[in-house]
């Protein structure tokens, strides 16, 4: 410990209490972590793609793999995750034991490693054991393998086990952080459509309901409009210790991770490469991509055409949030009755939500400790955070403008951009040639928004 930089040391959270296979010396700009339970199919295609990533950056990348489960985990789960360890083990000995392994992936130079939170004594306990804990364990060893006496961003890399990525997905990262000086920043995804025609409209309707969201927030003006995805998040070392590091949550520790990042630094958009998780149905968490399209499944299959399940925030709400956005950022209200009078102009939803969330004894508060404008608008900027955002949007749900049907929100939505809309049609569930449109559609104008 004594070595590494003042920003790891001043980091309370930093826990090392597992170790990294193979101990050896090597130092790396770059690691990428891949927290994995009950993954071994996924795995294999995952090393595959990773087998195909240019060669650029990949002497100076560490892949380090944390498999885990809890200590309560079914013997299945830990089987699976037994073979996974035999399988990168014998991988890093240059020893291929699985006939779907590409040969390549022992002549790329991919450098591999495992934390073993799996086996007997290493597991995670239950009570924090999910993918925030075993991104954390990942993430906090990771702080010991970088090479500090490099000039070089260092930079951490979140990836999922059920993923894939381009070939060029190292370079995009690495050449954006250290020609862009970036601090933190969200990769460009693409979900995996499954075969299945019902799971496949699934996965597609759930990634038009996450751009959906980020773009309207990006309509508003929000601070906070960047995508929430795991495996698609990057930050350097510093940032990860400046915000206190991962959570341990078993679910939603991209949103709350990301705001921590957020309240910090910019999070940048990288588009030059995408990474594409599986649109599959999963046990892992109990909201995501797995349950979105478990529920939407499971609603189809017994009900039929279910609006319940494709319906989104409403498109007012947002308009409502740009309005508020616009006066809450101005510089020229300071009294506290001034701002409700302004937030009660704009509609009276916000100012019932600010005095729910006791606004008014907060912002005196901001007023009382900010010397100069700019401390205030900083203060506003951290108290309207992402949560509060979305309790905010979900306040409105609640109260003023119920939930629309997805694709006459998407309608909305492009409208607001100038876009001429595409389905213009009444169905709950267009065919699924005009949701697979509408998907591109939506793909193309995050790209232009967000770059």
């Amino acid at each position: 410990m004594s070595n590494l930089p003042d920003f790891i040391k001043k980091y309370k959270q930093l826990e090392l209490n597992r170790s990294i296979f193979p101990r050896k010396e090597n130092l790396y700009n770059n690691i990428v972590i891949i927290p994995a339970i009950d993954e071994y199919d996924n795995l294999i295609r995952l090393l595959n793609s990773l087998a195909e990533l240019k060669k650029k950056y990949l002497d100076e990348t560490l892949f380090l793999f944390v498999i885990n489960n809890s200590d309560r985990a079914g013997e299945g789960i830990k089987e699976n995750n037994r073979r996974s360890l035999e399988m990168l083990k014998n991988l890093i000995q240059k020893k291929i034991t699985d006939e779907r392994l590409k040969r390549e992936i022992i002549e790329s130079g991919l450098d591999l490693a495992i934390v073993d939170a799996s086996t007997q004594g290493n597991e995670l306990p239950d009570k924090h054991a999910g993918v925030g804990y075993a991104r954390k364990t990942g993430m906090d060893l990771a702080l010991t393998k970088f090479d500090y006496s490099s000039d070089k961003s260092k930079i951490m890399i979140c990836l999922d086990a059920d993923c894939t990525v381009d070939n060029n997905y190292l370079i995009e990262i690495v050449d954006g952080f250290n020609q862009r000086n970036l601090n933190a920043a969200c990769v460009d995804y693409e979900h995996t459509l499954p075969d299945d025609e019902i799971e496949k409209s699934a996965a597609i309707t759930y990634e038009i309901f996450l751009r959906y969201y980020v773009l309207m927030l990006k309509y508003s003006n929000s601070p906070y409009a960047y995508q929430t995805i795991g495996s698609t998040m990057v930050c350097t070392a510093e940032y990860y210790c400046k915000a206190g590091g991962m959570n341990k949550k078993k679910a939603g520790e991209d949103f709350y991770f990301l705001e921590k990042l957020r309240k910090l630094t910019e999070i940048k958009f990288i588009s030059g490469s995408i990474v594409k998780p599986a649109g599959r149905i999963s046990w892992r968490v109990p909201f995501g991509t797995g349950r979105s399209i478990n529920e939407f499944c499971k609603n189809i299959k017994e009900q039929g055409k279910d609006d319940s399940i494709l319906s989104v925030y409403n498109p007012a709400t947002f308009e409502v949030l740009k309005e508020w956005d616009a006066v809450y950022y101005r510089d020229d209200i300071i009294n506290i009755e001034e701002m409700l009078r302004a937030a009660a102009f704009v509609h009276e939803g916000i100012e019932k939500f600010l005095v729910e969330q006791n606004f008014p004894q907060a912002w005196k508060k901001i007023v009382k400790n900010s010397v100069v404008p700019g401390q205030i608008k900083k203060q506003k900027f951290l108290w309207m955070d992402a949560f509060k955002t979305m309790k905010l949007i979900h306040f409105f749900r609640d109260n003023y403008f119920p939930n629309i049907n997805l694709f006459q929100a998407v309608d909305k939505l492009f409208e607001l951009y100038q876009i001429k809309p595409l389905t213009g049609s009444k169905e709950i569930l267009p065919p699924i040639d005009v949701q697979v449109r509408n998907l591109e559609r939506i793909k193309d104008l995050y790209v232009k928004v967000l770059d």
